[in-house]
């Protein structure tokens, strides 16, 4: 799917106030590639693409985050817009084979409530954009999870982290219930998150502390599709391009929430020390 730049290249001229003449030397080009490119005559090159979205970016024009909010108002009942951060290109239809098994919740397609949040997970990556999906829930099963002890074990699993506890009928009934549906919402668990569910099933630390060390470190909610019924209910709307300056400032958000959240863990586990079980005296 392409970007949607002479749709983009026209509205961040109409936002600005100014002609195709001025953006086209704002921005370095001839007059003639504006032109072209905002009829949709030519295809915009790659540095024709990073010149417009870093130069609105610079101009705080939020393309992506206004489409967004254009999205919300018009939605339907029964629909609903999600985002995923892709570090390539999506190709044909949604394929729930394509993600790793050890995910969050194993294999399916994983998508997120906002454009930040998917922004925020592929803003590393050169080649990455984030796509905006349209979804129906009508007639589909969800499967809905807080931070409790449930998710915490359930992640465990999926990420290969309680391989001597598979047999033991709480994780098995875990596992079950978590196949049981058409798709999942639930907390995402990122890597800094994941090393706290580590810290309880090493036994460093208790059900408790890391249930309010994790709450302490929330990234919002994923959606994860896992049967093909579900997929079918999902289509593509847009894919958005990512300008190098707002991939860095998203970066730096995250490192500054990410310091916060480190802070917000420490007082959570000296807050609800001895509290709780561990996870022998849950599985033992």
């Amino acid at each position: 799917m392409e970007y949607r730049f002479s749709e983009d290249i026209k509205f961040v001229r109409e936002l600005l106030g100014i002609s195709q003449s001025e953006l086209a030397d704002m921005i370095g080009v001839e007059q003639v590639t504006v032109s072209r490119c905002e009829t949709g005559k030519t295809v915009a090159s790659g540095e024709t693409l990073e010149k417009l979205y870093s130069f609105a970016f610079d101009k705080n024009v939020r393309i992506n985050k206004l489409k967004e909010m254009l999205l919300r108002d018009n939605l339907s009942t029964s629909e609903k817009i999600l985002f995923h951060g892709a570090k390539g290109e999506i190709d044909g239809a949604i394929d729930i084979r394509r993600g790793r098994a050890n995910n969050d919740f194993g294999q399916g397609f994983y998508a997120g409530e906002s454009y930040e949040q998917a922004l925020s997970f592929v803003a590393g990556f050169d080649n990455s954009s984030v796509y905006y999906l349209s979804f129906n829930d009508s007639g589909l099963k969800c499967k809905r999870y807080e931070v409790n002890q449930d998710w915490m074990m359930t992640i465990a699993y999926y990420r290969e982290k309680l391989r001597e506890y598979e047999e033991h009928p709480y994780i098995k009934e875990l596992v079950a219930e978590s196949r049981d549906c058409d798709y999942i919402i639930a907390p995402i668990a990122d890597n800094r998150m994941f090393q706290i569910i580590n810290s309880f099933i090493n036994g460093e630390i208790t059900d408790e502390q890391c249930r309010h060390c994790l709450a302490a470190t929330n990234l919002g909610m994923q959606y994860i599709f896992i049967s093909d019924r579900a997929a079918s209910k999902l289509s593509v709307r847009e894919r958005c391009y990512i300008a190098q300056n707002e991939r860095k400032s998203s970066r730096q958000v995250k490192a500054d929430e990410a310091k916060l959240g480190e802070d917000k863990v420490k007082l959570a586990r000296i807050e609800y020390r001895g509290k709780g079980l561990y996870i022998d005296e849950i599985l033992g």
